[in-house]
């Protein structure tokens, strides 16, 4: 019995719930799976975890045998990276979730650019406009805008996420100049579903105000506010790693510079430090190098 890959299996049927889970995370099939548990069982000689069709829990046995099971891993894999050449390239893959907003505008981009230097890496990339849960969706690594992270994950900043108040001229044609942020409750405002649908914040000389907003039209997702926008529609609150080119080609006009909205973290989210494969190292890395503290889409537009 290969004794790394059972107690492998045993960790990922219960970190992801089900022998299924685990069977097509680790990319073996169910009866392989069961054979991997029954051999550790064996092993060990006690039952680890009593299973039925509907749920799944951890024995004495073997919630004494899980931890022991996470360390003799852990050490197995820092052995693997000790003797590995310091200059061997990364591969495997990873799968990285990202809001379809900055995935598109953004970090496609930047994942060409990877994968270019690293052929040996395939990137599975999941553009999602909500919050997943890393371990149950199998996700490496996730990019996320906010300054309210779980603490059970591991955060590194990259960069910062900045908005602006903008419209078409074709709207400003029709509708009055707003001169001060209050003037937005008089306007046809397009918001976010999830950030900010009824109120917007910002900073002014120093002082915060809100502003309640509505309007027309509300999104999922920040791509179509700006399509509505530059069609029109009213204003839109964008983060300006999205609308630079737009506010720069004059499709977009920027509203209220006096005013700064609420500024959020770019945060690389994973689950933990310890046994992090190189590949994912590699991509933290890679992505802290290119999107900087001050960041290059906000050059010339602040």
């Amino acid at each position: 019995m290969d004794r790394l890959t059972a107690m492998r299996v045993f960790v990922s049927v219960v970190d992801l719930g089900s022998q299924s889970a685990a069977a097509e995370h680790l990319d073996l099939s169910r009866p392989v799976v069961s054979r991997y548990l029954a051999e550790l069982e064996d092993w060990v000689g006690a039952r680890l975890m009593q299973r039925t069709t509907r749920r799944l829990s951890l024995t004495a046995a073997g919630q004494e045998t899980l931890p022991r099971c996470r360390q003799l891993l852990e050490l197995a894999g820092d052995l693997q990276q000790s003797v590995r050449a310091p200059d061997e390239a990364p591969r495997g893959e990873l799968r990285i979730s990202v809001s379809t907003s900055f995935g598109q505008a953004q970090l496609i981009d930047a994942i060409a650019a990877y994968v270019k230097r690293y052929p040996g890496v395939k990137v599975d990339l999941q553009m999602l406009d909500r919050t997943v849960n890393l371990v149950d969706e199998r996700i490496d690594l996730a990019i996320r805008t906010s300054n309210d992270l779980d603490p059970n994950l591991i955060a590194r900043r990259l960069s910062v996420c900045r908005s602006v108040i903008c419209a078409s001229p074709a709207y400003l044609r029709e509708h009055p100049m707003p001169m001060q942020v209050q003037d937005l409750a008089q306007h046809n405002c397009l918001t976010h579903s999830y950030f900010g649908r009824n109120l917007w914040h910002f900073e002014v000389a120093g002082e915060t105000h809100s502003v309640a907003v509505q309007g027309t039209i509300s999104a999922n997702e920040a791509m179509s506010l700006q399509r509505a926008a530059i069609a029109g529609a009213g204003i839109a609150m964008l983060p300006t790693y999205q609308a630079a080119a737009a506010l720069s080609s004059g499709e977009l006009v920027r509203l209220l510079p006096q005013a700064k909205p609420q500024e959020l973290n770019l945060n690389a989210v994973y689950t933990s430090r310890k046994h992090m494969p190189a590949t994912l190292r590699s991509m933290l890395d890679f992505l802290a190098e290119r999107f900087t503290a001050e960041p290059q889409w906000d050059r010339g537009l602040l």
